[in-house]
């Protein structure tokens, strides 16, 4: 209402102050956001279905078409390579790939063409899900900092985020009886890995 109604009758101080409260404001709502739908992650209960590697691929693409939107001057080179199936909570799968094709949106800004790829491949017996992408990468030796609340490699100028969204993969992750990893080397992207292995027995809550 002060900004609408009143700035016309404010000096470029106070309407500096405002616009401060109001940028404020909104992160700490968007905060409260990712805290209640961390929150929920771990109090829902799980409802596994098999996921056919079609029902995977257009929810992917879905994502992808959805991020591609709200940047459509980005180029991004996008692709899928093979999938599996899998045993899961689609609700809650569906969230990770939201996060971490989020994530690589993010932080290939600086790159032209951004390149993002999804895929799965077995490796020791286990099926192991990846988003790879050419972006700024981060410092393997703060690789343990990348999944807890809060916790955030980058500066908040330079790239936006509640350090929410990681934490929320690990914990559905970890529900789903898998684990969830990155690699990545500075300036030369990141790959981030996670499991599921439910095999019908599941957390019930």
């Amino acid at each position: 209402i002060l900004q609408n109604d009143f700035s016309e009758n404010m000096n470029e101080t106070a309407k500096n102050y405002l616009e401060r409260i109001a940028e404020n404001a909104s992160q700490m709502n968007t905060l409260i956001d990712e805290i209640l739908a961390f929150s929920r992650t771990g109090r829902q209960a799980l409802k596994p279905e098999y996921i056919p590697v079609e029902s995977l691929e257009d929810m992917i693409h879905g994502i992808v078409a959805g991020l591609g939107m709200l940047e459509p001057e980005r180029r991004v080179e996008f692709s899928i390579n093979e999938l599996c199936g899998c045993y899961a909570d689609y609700t809650l799968i569906k969230q990770v790939f939201v996060n971490l094709l989020s994530n690589a949106y993010k932080f290939t800004r600086q790159r032209n063409p951004a390149q993002i790829e999804v895929g799965c491949m077995n490796h020791n017996g286990s099926r192991q899900y990846y988003i790879r992408d050419n972006g700024i990468g981060f410092d393997m030796a703060y690789a343990d900092k990348l999944f807890g609340v809060f916790q955030r490699l980058v500066r908040e100028e330079d790239y936006e985020g509640t350090g929410v969204g990681l934490a929320i993969v690990h914990r559905i992750i970890t529900r789903h009886n898998g684990r969830v990893w990155a690699e990545s080397t500075r300036e030369q992207g990141a790959t981030f890995f996670f499991t599921i292995n439910l095999d019908g027995a599941y957390e019930s809550a």
